[in-house]
C-alpha cells in the first residue's frame, strides 16, 4: 500500500511543474495545458486524501474539478482560435487585442 505522502509528493511536484509552466511558457496552448496539469495535481490530492479518510468527498469534488476543467478547455481553445483567425502568432506576448 502506498502512503499518502507519496501521492501528495506526486502532487506537489505536478502543480509545480504546472505553475512553471503557466510562468515561462509565451505560447497560449503550453500555458492552458499547464492549467490542466495543475488541475490534475488538484485532483490527485482530492482523491488520495479521499482515500486516506475512507470518504467519497474527495472523489465527488474530482469529478466537479473535471466538468469544469473540461468547460475551460472548450471555451478557451474556442478563443484561441478565434484569435489566432485575427493574429497570425499563439504568442501571449504578441496578443493586445483587448488594448484600446
Amino acid at each position: 500500500m502506498v502512503p499518502l505522502t507519496h501521492y501528495l509528493l506526486v502532487s506537489a511536484i505536478l502543480f509545480s511543474l504546472g505553475v512553471a509552466g503557466v510562468m515561462l511558457r509565451r505560447n497560449v496552448i503550453m500555458i492552458f495545458m499547464s492549467i490542466e496539469l495543475m488541475l490534475n495535481a488538484v485532483n490527485l490530492t482530492f482523491v488520495a486524501f479521499s482515500k486516506f479518510l475512507n470518504n467519497l468527498d474527495g472523489h465527488i469534488f474530482t469529478f466537479m474539478v473535471m466538468t469544469v476543467a473540461a468547460a475551460e478547455a472548450a471555451v478557451g481553445l474556442a478563443i484561441v482560435i478565434a484569435i489566432f483567425r485575427n493574429k497570425p502568432t499563439a504568442n501571449v506576448d504578441e496578443i493586445n487585442l483587448l488594448k484600446l
